[in-house]
């Protein structure tokens, strides 16, 4: 008896020590997004990836890279960032014959690195981490309190949209955070999802610079006509792309006819009732047998500790703080019944992407 009761006290105490540990973890996981926003700051990423070679370089070789000649620069606390960050995977790290440390990158530290494109992860983590956005953060809570006003508005003065629209920097990142992002999803997309076949004339709300339609036409060259809808100050510094035609506007006023309706990470920003207004001017702008193809987060039904629920509702979360206090990723099942508010009597899912699905609305 004395053997069990010890021994079911050590357990308790060996569960009360793992909790402890595990918290203290969670207290300090800024160092994480603060450590990743430090190396992009520092071009650590390409400065590893020389030519097209995964280069195991030490700190002190590293910041002969991304450092003027005889700026110096501290190698030590540079290890200290990547130390950490080697125990989140975005590192391999190996210790040579006399000990020093050096570092290469993983498949997910290469999504840092600027492609043959100008594209990468880079911008997105740096776009997530900008002054104005850090400073909401502390202020979730009022997001719980109040739901009326986004933590943003409570910490900036006015939402992040019409923000963004007065800091040409932040449009500028925001454009390059987004292209970084959605290159590669559109490339799953195209490999694996026939939904524009048929389509001649689509209108992609919210294309910001217009990467998604271009890809789409590229593979689709039965869609003559392109519209990238957004708004004013977005496409004013959207590109030229042959067979696109860039259109601002509001799409809570009315949305441009087409035979497909196309977005990405539009509906997940907006409450309930404004993505019912979206959709029922997409509804008003199909025509019969026109289809709504939405590519959005989708929550999982249950919770649990996978990447994949983790980076949906991190990101769940986000939305609440940035964007709107009541906007949000959804389930499934709630795009559809949205779809049915608005008037699609068909819906369909297609599970194609680590993060994005596309959601399909026929008319």
């Amino acid at each position: 008896m004395m053997e069990n009761a010890e021994a079911a006290a050590a357990a308790a105490a060996e569960r009360s020590n793992k909790a402890r540990l595990a918290i203290m973890e969670l207290a300090n996981m800024i160092s994480v997004p603060m450590s990743l926003h430090a190396i992009v700051r520092l071009n650590v990423p390409d400065a590893i990836w020389q030519d097209g070679a995964n280069t195991p370089l030490s700190a002190a070789q590293i910041l002969s890279h991304v450092l003027p000649s005889g700026s110096g620069g501290d190698p030590e606390n540079l290890q200290r960032i990547l130390r950490m960050l080697t125990s989140y995977g975005v590192f391999d790290e190996l210790l040579d014959n006399s000990g020093e440390r050096k570092y290469s990158l993983t498949e997910i530290g290469k999504t840092l690195v600027t492609d043959a494109e100008g594209l990468s992860y880079a911008p997105y983590v740096l776009q997530h981490h900008q002054d104005a956005l850090v400073r909401a953060w502390p202020l979730v809570h009022e997001a719980v309190l109040n739901p009326t006003s986004e933590p943003f508005v409570k910490a900036n003065g006015e939402g992040a949209y019409s923000y963004y629209g007065k800091k040409p920097e932040m449009n500028g990142l925001m454009q390059k955070a987004m292209s970084g992002v959605s290159v590669p999803f559109m490339r799953a997309i195209l490999n694996s999802y026939d939904g524009f076949k048929g389509v001649k004339k689509l209108v992609d709300v919210g294309g910001s610079a217009g990467d998604c339609l271009r890809m789409i036409l590229h593979k689709h060259p039965q869609v003559v006509e392109g519209i990238n809808f957004d708004l004013p100050e977005v496409v004013a510094k959207a590109p030229i792309i042959p067979g696109v035609t860039h259109v601002g506007g509001d799409m809570f006023e009315s949305i441009p006819a087409g035979d497909a309706i196309f977005m990405k990470w539009v509906l997940t920003t907006w409450t309930d009732d404004e993505c019912k207004a979206i959709m029922d001017n997409c509804y008003k702008a199909l025509p019969v047998g026109g289809k709504l193809i939405a590519c959005e987060p989708v929550l999982p039904k249950e919770s649990d500790d996978s990447h994949r629920s983790r980076a949906l509702l991190e990101g769940d979360l986000f939305v609440m703080t940035i964007y709107r206090a009541k906007g949000k990723h959804r389930t499934e099942d709630e795009f559809k019944q949205l779809g049915l508010a608005a008037g699609f009597p068909h819906f369909q899912a297609f599970y194609i992407d680590y993060f994005y699905t596309v959601l399909e609305f026929q008319k």
